[in-house]
């Protein structure tokens, strides 16, 4: 029988991961999953095909002078010879209420290491509760779809106000592509509507 190539082994692993949401939150009153739910599922699938994954962060900006600070998660899986990866970015909000500086960090590599692997293993979030819930805060982790969702833009988190400053003092397109691929999964449709308006035509 012939060798599966990396490309073979890779989509037997993304078409058969099944990723159950063992997690609960009980305010918003939702199933969730998380990244240890992935990594869970994702590891018998990994050993049948013979690969490997590592997951990275990176620490991009500084958080001063306006400079967001930034988490970014890269999975990277491996047969050995070839490999691919995935990344993406989270927000750190070191002022976060109820959590201390390595607490806020612990919950963005979290939450970008999640959509890293969500990213890898084709796993499509926009259905789940977690990616729509605004935990009472305005913010949502979905991808923005072609229906709006009536929610009034909340500038209480700094990261938002962070972002609506840069975007007044700067204001053009590019700025806004930065902010969106470092934030955009955490911000509502209303809140990356109310930063596009900032863009100078």
């Amino acid at each position: 029988m012939k060798e599966q190539t990396f490309q073979q082994r890779l989509i037997n692993v993304q078409s058969r991961l099944k990723a159950n949401k063992s997690q609960y939150n009980s305010f918003g009153k939702y199933s969730y999953r998380n990244q240890e739910d992935i990594l869970e599922s994702v590891k018998p699938l990994l050993a049948e095909n013979g690969l490997i994954i590592t997951i990275s962060d990176e620490i991009i900006g500084d958080g001063f002078d306006g400079n967001m600070l930034i988490v970014k998660a890269t999975v990277t899986i491996s047969d050995g010879e070839k490999s691919l990866q995935v990344s993406a970015c989270a927000g750190i909000d070191p002022n976060r209420k109820g959590m201390d500086i390595a607490q806020s960090f612990g919950s963005s590599s979290s939450y970008a290491r999640k959509y890293a692997l969500g990213g890898m293993f084709l796993i499509d979030d926009n259905k789940d509760a977690d990616s729509t819930n605004t935990h009472g805060k305005g913010a949502s982790a979905s991808v923005p779809t072609a229906k709006p969702v009536a929610v009034t833009p909340t500038a209480g988190s700094d990261m938002f106000q962070k972002a609506v400053d840069r975007m007044k003092e700067v204001g053009t397109q590019a700025k806004y592509d930065e902010i969106m691929a470092a934030i955009g999964l955490q911000l509502s449709e209303s809140q990356r509507n109310a930063l596009s308006k900032f863009i100078k035509k």
